[in-house]
């Protein structure tokens, strides 16, 4: 995997992927070498988690514990592992809009061709869960302006995710995606749709930007393939847990298996190969000066 392209050089691939007719798909990583699995199966963008991150990371729920700090971090490990562009979960912008605007320059800084933020509280809960409380709409609006204004590539692309419709219902979420528009974003993400119908209604009613879906497992949202988004009028559609779900089931099934057995003997067809590894990490140990 040739690591030779700049950030700004794919933070133009990944705009105009949003403005092409066809829809982009972008698996969610949440670590460097899920990153570069998501890449070598030929995927044209990923996608950092956030509640998977933090999860993998830290061992707790995703409810705002992450840091702003921890998390650029992280997805400059991702960024640097991949010639793809990067985009990621930056939850409320870890606080006010002096904080916002901090986020947008440590992950554009990072390397990310874009971030989203959403309109929850600060204690913020999974997308997907009852029980979220958002700002109001003015706010979210003071946010995107001070993202908008602080970011120095024009091509960094902020993606408004409202929560609104489990909270304030279907109409609210189409009002504050105009008004999050209005404010400067350059993609809207409405959260937690749980109809097809639903989909479609917003993409009728939603502004005239490209609009992203979330695809996540056992959720709100009933499972839909890449292609119906994209009949929708869906530019982009995440699937930020299937990767992190995958290795979550594969580990637990595999330590169930060593803990009765006392052996990995029969786990063996389940795993990478070293030489796969090797593959992976585009490394070559006979020349260890070799860096991908």
């Amino acid at each position: 995997m040739s690591l030779v392209r700049s950030p700004a050089a794919l933070r133009v691939e990944f705009r105009d992927a949003l403005n092409a007719d066809e829809i982009l798909v972008t698996p969610g990583a949440y670590d460097a070498i899920s990153a570069r699995l998501i890449a070598l199966h030929g995927f044209s963008a990923v996608y950092v988690t956030g509640a998977g991150t933090v999860n993998a990371y830290l061992g707790l729920p995703d409810i705002g514990l992450m840091t702003m700090v921890e998390m650029a971090q992280i997805v400059g490990n991702i960024v640097s592992a991949v010639d793809v562009p990067v985009f990621a979960d930056a939850d409320t912008g870890y606080g006010n809009e002096l904080s916002v605007m901090r986020t947008v320059q440590a992950f554009e800084r990072a390397g990310l061709s874009g971030m989203h933020i959403e309109d929850q509280e600060s204690f913020k809960r999974c997308g997907h869960l009852d029980g979220k409380e958002i700002i109001p709409v003015e706010e979210m609006v003071a946010k995107l302006h001070a993202a908008v204004a602080s970011r120095s590539d024009p091509n960094f692309i902020i993606i408004a995710r409202t929560d609104a419709v489990g909270v304030e219902g279907f109409d609210s979420a189409v009002r504050r995606a105009h008004a999050y528009a209005e404010a400067g974003a350059d993609v809207i993400f409405c959260e937690a749709l749980t109809t097809r119908a639903d989909f479609e209604n917003f993409a009728k009613k939603a502004p005239s930007l490209p609009l992203l879906a979330n695809m996540t497992e056992f959720g709100k949202t009933p499972l839909m393939t890449a292609s119906e988004f994209e009949e929708l009028g869906y530019a982009a559609v995440i699937f930020p847990m299937t990767a992190f779900r995958l290795m979550l089931k594969a580990i637990d099934d595999g330590m169930r298996e060593l803990a009765a057995s006392g052996t990995q003997r029969d786990l063996l067809p389940k795993m990478k190969t070293r030489e796969q590894l090797y593959e992976i990490l585009d490394y070559d140990p006979s020349d260890p000066l070799r860096v991908a």
